[in-house]
């Protein structure tokens, strides 16, 4: 029988009693009026679990599984007319266009493209915003992406099903500027950035950029395990592992770890730097950043 069906039924179901009920307030029969109020509760929940139903069988991602686009469009409201550096490009992930801000420089050295942290925007003025201004100033393009969000207050663990949403936005970054004739392109992502950027490289055997900042790395909330697993050692280009000496002790308990994986990686460029007096959000050190970052990207150079 088919869902439509049993949902008739259902309703006929509840309905026949009610419209079989007298019109006298005391009759007798309709002393069964809670009891057809239970039964038409009862029928109610059947319903809707059947709803339910459907909606897996139709594969409609479950709550929490997708990004929060509403708060991403009041971002959108908010920063847009604002942006005094750069000019705004929306692109398209394939389904829904997102924004993003685009430094174009004479005869630029490469592009780099950055990926904001949790609870922030492609333009927030502690590392994010310094970067994308800086960098330019250093002879580099630079394309800040929008990332897929959640409502404030979600953790590391609330992020992994839409880690993957972050995937196309990636990509069509990478074509965007591939489109306007650079073909060195770099990747730099802070935070739950890094983490959609490691997801996204470990989803393809061969990234499509010529190299990769990590900032804070493989941080997560309080009692959640990283689930993210690093691609530096099967990475091929250079990678830099940029943290705050004042980082969070899990991910600092894990540099030597990384270290390792940097010498997997083999590249003679890849390297780690240890940002004296940051903590995981670089606040006031936006400067100190850009002149870090735009060193270690000057030994990049043929």
């Amino acid at each position: 029988m088919g869902d439509h069906q049993r949902l008739k039924n259902l309703f006929d179901d509840w309905c026949a009693p009610l419209l079989a009920c007298p019109d006298e307030k005391y009759s007798d029969n309709c002393s069964l009026v809670t009891h057809q109020i239970t039964r038409l509760v009862q029928h109610l929940v059947l319903i809707f679990l059947l709803v339910l139903i459907c909606l897996v069988n139709l594969q409609i991602p479950a709550f929490g599984d997708v990004p929060d686009y509403e708060r991403e469009a009041r971002i959108n409201e908010q920063i847009e007319p604002y942006i005094f550096d750069g000019d705004a490009v929306w692109l398209s992930d394939g389904e829904r266009e997102f924004l993003s801000v685009h430094i174009e420089v004479e005869d630029p050295k490469g592009a780099v493209i950055l990926l904001h942290g949790r609870d922030v925007h492609l333009d927030e003025e502690e590392l994010i915003g310094p970067l994308r201004v800086g960098l330019s100033e250093h002879g580099w393009d630079t394309l800040s992406v929008q990332m897929p969000v959640l409502a404030k207050g979600n953790t590391y663990f609330d992020y992994l099903p839409i880690l993957k949403y972050a995937h196309p936005r990636i990509e069509a970054a990478i074509h965007y500027l591939q489109e306007q004739g650079l073909t060195r392109i770099l990747l730099a992502a802070h935070s739950c950035g890094v983490h959609m950027a490691n997801d996204w490289m470990n989803s393809i055997s061969d990234p499509p950029i010529d190299g990769y900042i990590a900032m804070g790395l493989g941080t997560t909330d309080v009692g959640q395990e990283l689930q993210t697993p690093f691609p530096i050692g099967n990475l091929t280009i250079p990678v830099l592992d940029i943290y705050g000496s004042k980082e969070y002790p899990r991910p600092l308990e894990m540099v030597p770890y990384r270290q390792e994986l940097l010498k997997q990686n083999g590249h003679p460029k890849s390297m780690q730097i240890s940002v004296e007096g940051a903590t995981h959000f670089f606040r006031g050190y936006g400067q100190v950043m850009v002149e870090t970052l735009s060193e270690w990207l000057g030994k990049l150079d043929p």
